[in-house]
């Protein structure tokens, strides 16, 4: 048998890697920024030609914006904020990169030709971006989740019209996508993802009360942005998980679960029906995921933490308590009832974790603001056959957890 030099190996991730055209919605954030971290390792391994930019996006992080756009030479560099567009042009006065401004320049940046769009845009606002590239038929890294818990229905229906590709990056829906057999579909028992617990994990409820924003964003194992990092504090990001899992991999409710995990090394457990039970393993670094997705089919070099077990000595593992933690209980519950309920759970929840952020209202008002927008009958009262109508429901829910927000806090 003959195997391939090293050499060899490196000019074939290289021909792989120049060949793709790159676009990085949400550049700025935790997500892209550990996605151009990626670009840079590889540049450095296989020449300043491995993969080439299209259009980096941000929101109001104008200067990181500039400052990422000279270095990487994207053809287009978008900022969201408007307002924030007379500063991009003057900054990439002379660089040749063309500068954009609005929402709508965002959707059209995630429309124009690149290979592989890299959504790392927080919330529903990624939602007509990554629509607009999942039309065209690119292939989607998706660190987003939010765009499918509200609107999954849609977003699976334009995959089944597209030749895009979903390349999930968060790490538990990744590493389900490298150990699920999607060919024997039918063998597979149940698909568990793993919580570190986040910060309160073994915090009493009336600890928890008192919770700063602070102590909610200080994870002990992972380095995101605030908005995912109070949901994981809350675990409401797993139940957003959960429900991302179902429209992902067309799992019913039933065959979904999470487990604690506290030291976040085994991401996912997919049991099948012989007995077997497959887990994926690697160090709690986001750039093992999205490296996976950049170059999927194909396997690349990246600067992520190795796994090291005996360093690490035991895993452990414990039932999530949904008495202390009750965001994944109604997460668990809107996945089981579907219809709009996602749509609205996650709109109260980005709302409600804003508001905390801000010091509106306390840690555990955010459980409370989500169950009062569900059973408000405004929201449940909607119909929603399209983006426009998931879009309406998804302000509605936000102006009801408003009002509920400014209520808690008078």
């Amino acid at each position: 048998m003959n195997f391939a030099s090293p050499r060899q190996l490196a000019a074939l991730d290289l021909a792989g890697l120049t060949a793709r055209r790159l676009t990085v919605l949400g550049s700025t954030g935790s997500i892209g920024l550990s996605t151009l971290d990626i670009v840079r390792h590889a540049r450095t391994a296989y020449g300043p030609d491995a993969m080439p930019i299209e259009a980096l996006t941000a929101r109001d992080k104008v200067d990181v914006l500039a400052e990422q756009a000279r270095e990487f030479r994207p053809r287009i560099a978008v900022i969201g904020n408007e307002k924030l567009l007379p500063q991009l042009k003057a900054a990439l006065a002379g660089t040749g990169v063309e500068a954009a401004g609005g929402t709508d320049a965002v959707t059209e940046a995630a429309a124009r030709p690149s290979d592989v769009v890299m959504v790392g845009i927080i919330g529903a606002a990624a939602l007509a971006p990554t629509l607009a590239a999942v039309k065209r038929g690119a292939t989607i890294a998706l660190a987003n989740k939010e765009c499918i818990v509200a609107a999954g229905d849609i977003f699976r229906d334009a995959l089944s019209r597209s030749r895009a590709v979903v390349i999930p990056v968060d790490s538990e829906h990744n590493a389900a996508f490298q150990v699920l057999d999607f060919a024997q579909s039918h063998a597979v028992d149940r698909v568990t993802l793993t919580a570190s617990g986040g910060p309160f994990r073994s915090w009493s409820r009336e600890r928890m009360e008192k919770a700063t924003p602070e102590q909610a964003v200080a994870h002990p194992n992972w380095s995101m942005g605030a908005k995912i990092s109070v949901d994981s504090a809350t675990l409401m990001n797993k139940g957003l998980e959960l429900i991302e899992a179902h429209f992902l991999f067309a799992m019913p409710a039933e065959q979904l679960g999470v487990i604690v995990h506290p030291q976040s090394i085994i991401h996912c457990l997919v049991y099948y029906a012989d007995g077997s039970t497959l887990a994926h393993l690697s160090a709690p670094d986001m750039r093992t995921p999205i490296s996976y997705a950049l170059s999927w089919p194909q396997r690349t070099q990246s600067p992520s933490k190795r796994l090291d077990l005996a360093a690490i000595g035991q895993l452990t593992f414990e039932e999530p308590d949904i008495t202390r933690f009750p965001c994944l209980g109604v997460a668990q519950d809107c996945l089981r009832a579907g219809g709009l309920a996602p749509t609205i759970m996650n709109a109260a929840n980005e709302v409600a974790v804003e508001a905390f952020l801000a010091r509106r209202i306390g840690f555990l008002d955010i459980a409370r603001v989500i169950a009062e927008t569900l059973a408000d009958r405004r929201a449940g009262s909607s119909n929603a056959w399209d983006i426009e109508g998931i879009l309406a429901v998804d302000r509605l829910a936000r102006d009801i957890a408003g009002e509920t927000c400014r209520r808690m806090a008078a």
